[in-house]
């Protein structure tokens, strides 16, 4: 008796009560605690995953990709500041592929190789042994310009080589011809002379490599004219053995 009233308690049904609602209490943090992780998981962010260089200059399946890929690559400018890329010109099915030390001014300014002086003698000097400019492909081992047009320092080129040997690749010449000690060394990785290296061909990743003087030295050395004479010529009979196009 309570007051004016009384209340009977029906424990039993009362249990009942409580553990009904302790269960559905319990379903619907269960229930709610699913949705949350479902929401959860929607929400979820996708993870872009970060791809080496490396990576990104071996999924190039094209020149055009590959200059792309130079385009965006802070690895190869130099310490010059506002230089233009100066990737690469020619035929991009060549049997001959020609490689350079680094763009001048000139070649800056163009953003093509070999268009000043220099390539104004190499241009000749191809069409004494029956090229044109259109014939074969043309490139550096620098991308681009260095300041005061100073030899590639080590680093730049340990850096710029990977995107060079991506284009050798991607044009898959019989023969390369390296222009200038720079070139050659970089590419067979040999600290030696350039006379020592000249006048042979080399085996270079299935293909053969020969080397001879850059142009810019026979323009200011008369005495390099003449072996670089002989070095072409000999390119030009190994390239018709070859079955060399054109």
């Amino acid at each position: 008796m309570y007051g004016d009233f009384s209340v009977e308690l029906d424990l039993k049904s009362e249990n009942k009560t409580v553990q009904a609602n302790e269960q559905g209490v319990s379903y619907e943090s269960e229930s709610h605690s699913q949705q949350l992780n479902e929401v959860s998981e929607e929400e979820k962010p996708e993870v872009e995953v970060q791809r080496s260089q490396e990576e990104l200059i071996a999924e190039c399946s094209t020149l055009d990709e590959l200059k792309d890929l130079c385009e965006q690559a802070e690895e190869l400018k130099t310490d010059l500041e506002g230089t233009n890329l100066v990737f690469g010109v020619g035929n991009p099915n060549a049997d001959l592929m020609i490689v350079g030390e680094a763009p001048g001014y000139n070649e800056d300014q163009q953003g093509e190789p070999f268009v000043g002086q220099a390539g104004q003698l190499l241009d000749k000097i191809m069409a004494a042994i029956h090229f044109e400019r259109s014939d074969i492909y043309i490139a550096n081992i620098l991308k681009h310009r260095p300041p005061d047009n100073r030899d590639p320092e080590p680093e730049e080129r340990e850096r710029s080589l990977p995107y060079l040997l991506k284009q050798i690749e991607l044009i898959d010449p019989k023969l390369i011809l390296c222009v200038g000690r720079i070139s050659a060394t970089t590419l067979l990785e040999k600290e030696t002379s350039l006379g020592k290296l000249r006048g042979s061909f080399h085996e270079y990743h299935g293909r053969e490599l020969m080397v001879t003087y850059h142009p810019a030295a026979l323009l200011y050395n008369q005495k390099y004219k003449r072996p670089t004479w002989e070095d072409v010529q000999l390119l030009r009979k190994r390239y018709d053995e070859l079955g060399g196009q054109p």
